[in-house]
């Protein structure tokens, strides 16, 4: 009995053995099967492309021996889950760029509201897109309506131009590009409809089945004829050449797609500092805009501090004219009598209550040198202001949020991330945070808030929950959300020394300034290579260079050059605005603007065309022929507005009367007086 009971015992311990082994057998299959998953049709391809590649040996021979391929799931390979056969089609990448970094490391570093990167392999704003994500590739557009059956390869042709279609020009060489070894498509010239387009004509007419080797690179296009694809294709077919080296040219599988206008030719998306804006509004229409003042929202209830801002803007309006404003220099003005009387209300009536909420570096920590100096000195005199300050926001007229976009920046980005998202939510969430704390907020939906910031990524940073606040931008960009009229163009101004900001204040007289024009900076954004590529080396007087190089040396030359030019070009860099403009002003030079879409400074009330040239963009190649058609006398009045609205663009450690903390404010006020609504 005893043995038959170790007898049982045994088999039972040897069946859950069994079991085991069973369990663990089926689980690292199910464990290899999903980590597979992703990659089966891009393994399936591989063994297929072997077994392609012996079918057609003769014609790869000559395939730079070099040459690195990846394979792409989804972006460039249709997945199985597509089609109900197992179908796929291969596409072999050479970029030493790509690979298993795809996704990762390889993302540009972008200004858009999400990091996102179209790989557009096919016709200008169709649908068949794809787009990088998070770090993972997804398909934008709606399943391939023809997919390659793998099992017809034999049917396929390899397509190319002919040697002599092709113009190699070498100085447009790019070696970013992204060229293709090959590419499978059908014999009768359909398209793939998953992000690549091959033009039918293009095939019938050019395309030859390969049997020694390819002699030039191809090119897919989806616009037979055009002669902007033919030169693009020139450009592509060069930058290809370069990337494999001159002796892979005759014997390398080349194939680049088209590019769209607003891509690299990587494929990656180029940021929105790299291309020209898709709309300009010029200074003309600014004007326009700011005659038609916008009204903020009806607040929910009534406060009487909306009545009082009422009565200022009435008093305003029909201000009595003075010939002599005391203080003031009237031309360089819009209206120098509803300025000062402006200005005289805001120093009356203006209460201000700043919120103590948020902790420092991010908030209340000013930064007072360097190029984002304005946001910090501006925290800096608010916070330890007495005149308009109160305790009691009930007897507020204006709440202010004292955060630094550049601290906010250097506290929470992720260097190389190419991500804001997480300095958006931060600014969110502050916001909601101050609307559940406080009525004001509500009452109002932040119409009388204010924020000021200077750095590029505000206009992002604060949008959409802070989107009917006052901002006072630097990046004042009329594309990017800054509205004339309710925003205030913030100065950006560049000091070098926060103990004395004033430091090298001044320039020579103007018989004195014999240099036309002057530049010198880095190559930042789209326009300042025009800049160079029309007027570097163009002539004594036109001095107009790139990069200085480091050095307290460089520095003082490029500050001699700003004091002995007539005029000093301030074009815009990746962002619309450029400390330029104030630096120009800070040394009596006339300030040139080359910016579309920029508000100048303190738009509401300076008419800067009494002491600046705005030129559109478009007019770089008659810089020189401009400014020497401008009068003596005009630039010597020019010169004189300059020396007079410079006192309106300095700080000081303690603000004086009409200088850039109070001009500020005032615009601030200005602009609420004229947006308000009562209930």
């Amino acid at each position: 009995m005893g043995y038959n009971f170790q007898f049982h015992k045994l088999r039972l311990i040897e069946k859950r053995r069994w079991f085991l082994v069973l369990g663990a057998v089926a689980f690292t299959h199910l464990l290899f099967q999903s980590i597979l998953l992703p990659y089966g049709n891009a393994l399936r391809s591989l063994l297929l492309e072997d077994e392609f590649l012996q079918r057609h040996k003769n014609s790869f021979l000559s395939v730079h021996s070099t040459m690195k391929t990846s394979t792409f799931r989804n972006s460039l390979t249709v997945n199985a889950s597509d089609s109900s056969n197992s179908s796929a089609f291969v596409a072999m990448v050479h970029d030493p760029m790509v690979g298993a970094e795809i996704g990762h490391q390889n993302v540009v570093k972008g200004k858009d509201d999400d990091i996102e990167i179209e790989l557009v392999t096919g016709r200008r704003g169709s649908n068949d897109a794809f787009e990088l994500r998070g770090g993972t590739y997804s398909h934008r557009g709606p399943p391939a309506k023809k997919v390659v059956n793998i099992n017809e390869q034999l049917d396929m042709e390899i397509v190319k131009f002919s040697k002599n279609s092709l113009m190699l020009d070498k100085a447009s060489e790019n070696r970013n590009v992204f060229p293709l070894d090959h590419i499978l498509v059908p014999k009768d010239g359909s398209s793939i409809n998953n992000g690549l387009v091959v033009n039918k004509d293009l095939m019938q007419k050019e395309s030859h089945i390969v049997e020694t080797g390819l002699q030039s690179p191809l090119y897919t296009s989806p616009t037979a004829g055009s002669s902007t694809n033919m030169t693009h294709l020139e450009n592509l077919a060069s930058n290809a050449n370069s990337s494999v080296g001159s002796s892979s040219h005759e014997s390398g599988f080349l194939t680049s797609v088209n590019v769209a206008p607003n891509m690299t030719s990587s494929g990656k998306k180029k940021m929105r500092c790299e291309l020209p804006p898709k709309s300009i509004t010029l200074i003309h229409e600014m004007n326009r805009k700011l005659m038609r003042h916008s009204r903020s929202m009806r607040p929910r209830w009534s406060s009487k501090l909306d009545l009082e801002i009422l009565d200022a803007r009435l008093q305003i309006e029909h201000a009595p004219a003075m010939l002599n404003e005391k203080g003031l220099y009237a031309p360089i003005f819009r209206n120098v009598t509803m300025f000062k009387r402006s200005y005289e209300l805001m120093e009356q009536k203006l209460r201000i209550y700043v919120y103590r909420d948020g902790n420092k570096p991010i908030f209340h920590q000013p930064i007072l040198k360097g190029l984002y100096a304005s946001e910090g000195w501006f925290m800096k005199l608010m916070e330890g202001n007495k005149r308009f300050l109160v305790r009691d926001p009930r007897k507020a007229h204006l709440f202010y949020m004292p955060f630094s976009s550049r601290m906010l920046e250097y506290t929470l980005y992720v260097r190389n991330s190419h991500n804001r998202t997480n300095l958006r939510l931060y600014l969110k969430d502050y916001s909601e945070k101050i609307a559940a704390k406080y009525p004001y907020w509500n009452r109002t939906g932040g119409a009388d808030h204010f924020l000021v910031a200077c750095h590029d990524w505000a206009p992002y940073e604060t949008r959409h929950h802070m989107e009917r606040c006052i901002k006072a931008l630097c990046n004042a960009d009329v594309t990017a959300g800054f509205k004339i009229g309710r925003d205030v163009s913030l100065p950006e101004t560049y000091v070098r020394s926060a103990r004395n900001p004033q430091k090298d204040l001044g320039g020579r007289p103007p018989s004195e300034r014999h240099i036309l024009a002057f530049y010198a900076g880095n190559m930042h954004g789209y326009l300042r290579p025009i800049l160079l590529k029309h007027w570097k080396d163009k002539g004594s007087d036109m001095k107009i260079f790139g990069p200085m190089p480091p050095g307290v040396a460089s520095k003082m030359n490029y500050i001699h050059h700003m004091k002995s030019s007539k005029y000093c070009i301030c074009p815009k860099g990746y962002e619309v605005n450029s400390p330029r403009v104030v630096e120009a002003i800070f040394y009596e030079c006339v300030p040139v603007i080359i910016s579309d879409n920029f508000v100048p400074p303190f738009f509401e009330v300076l008419n800067w065309d009494a002491f600046a040239v705005v030129l559109a963009e478009k007019d770089i190649p008659n810089l020189k022929d401009i400014l020497l058609s401008i009068p003596e006398e005009k630039y010597l009045d020019m010169q004189l507005g300059v020396r007079m609205v410079q006192k309106h663009f300095l700080w000081h450690a303690k603000p004086m009367k009409y200088d850039l903390f109070h001009m500020t404010l005032h615009s601030i006020w200005y602009n609420r007086v004229f947006q308000i609504k009562l209930r």
